[in-house]
């Protein structure tokens, strides 16, 4: 119709230099190792933004998004068996939807 816009549905962090920071941080996330979305988004620079994390990680592509977890060290429920794959497949283990957390080694 004339004079009607379109309705731009995209997430808005697909351009902002938050997302591209959450970029950066995830790429740096080590192989078979993960970060929780509110550690991504203090490494990113905004402390508290979790939820924006999680938008960032939609809007962005080439990311391995899978090693972002919940802070209680879960997984999403929507997207679990997908994540799980990814997560297994580089050595993580999981418990349920839980990953988890590699022991320690001591000094004796």
């Amino acid at each position: 119709m004339p004079g009607r816009r379109e309705l731009d549905l995209r997430y808005p962090e697909a351009a902002t230099p938050f997302a591209e920071r959450v970029a950066s941080v995830v790429r740096a996330i080590p192989k078979g190792q993960t970060l929780s979305y509110s550690a991504v988004a203090s490494y990113a620079g905004r402390p508290g933004g979790a939820r924006a994390v999680v938008r960032a990680l939609h809007a962005i592509k080439g990311v391995p998004w899978w090693r972002v977890i919940r802070a209680d060290g879960t997984i999403a429920l929507e997207i679990a068996s997908e994540q799980s794959r990814h997560l297994k497949r580089e050595g993580v283990k999981l418990e349920g939807r839980r990953v988890v957390a590699k022991k320690k080694k001591t000094k004796r």
